[in-house]
């Protein structure tokens, strides 16, 4: 496996190696030493899988308490994924990263602990897996708007249209007043 540090450091771009010939591919996605290795040596204790359709847009999530940290990937179709770091007196406070995420390309994106995240599908379908480092507690979540002005969020919008979006990320607020 490959890890690059993104843009913001602690947020890291994982490429795994793929072993491939006539009858299909191989790859690992999870290996605690090399993990480990790279600096991600916390536990998981809970997977999830979505799916969702073009021009879908989930986030941008975080939890108050019990902040998780995810390890994402696609399995079929493409995402744009985005980590924005909320960690008050980080020096990238406010800053994010965004890195398109494939069935193809086969990239995993670590998203730690203190940032908000969240994706918008560019295929006709996508299915998203993400490995989390705390459980889900919805009393402690919390949603940024995906169109924070102070973020400037760059999403690669289908046609221009706007995303759609669950009743809870429309009611999603700005970083300033969360």
């Amino acid at each position: 496996m490959k890890f690059m540090p993104a843009k913001i450091a602690e947020v890291m771009l994982i490429e795994p190696r793929v072993f491939g010939d006539h009858r299909g591919f191989f790859m690992e996605t999870w290996r605690a030493d090399k993990f480990a290795a790279a600096g991600i040596d916390l536990p998981f204790v809970q997977d999830n899988h979505s799916g969702s359709g073009r021009g879908i847009l989930r986030g941008l999530h975080y939890q108050i308490k019990q902040p998780q940290g995810k390890l994402v990937r696609v399995i079929s179709g493409e995402v744009f994924d985005v980590a924005v770091d909320i960690r008050r007196g980080s020096p990238t406070y406010g800053k994010w990263v965004g890195e398109v995420l494939s069935s193809d390309n086969r990239r995993m994106l670590w998203v730690p602990p203190g940032f908000a995240h969240g994706f918008y599908v560019l295929s006709d379908q996508a299915e998203f897996l993400y490995k989390c480092t705390a459980f889900y507690a919805p009393e402690y979540e919390r949603c940024i708007l995906w169109n924070d002005p102070d973020l400037s969020i760059v999403w690669p919008l289908v046609q221009g249209a706007a995303p759609v979006l669950s009743a809870k990320d429309e009611a999603g607020v700005c970083l300033k007043d969360s």
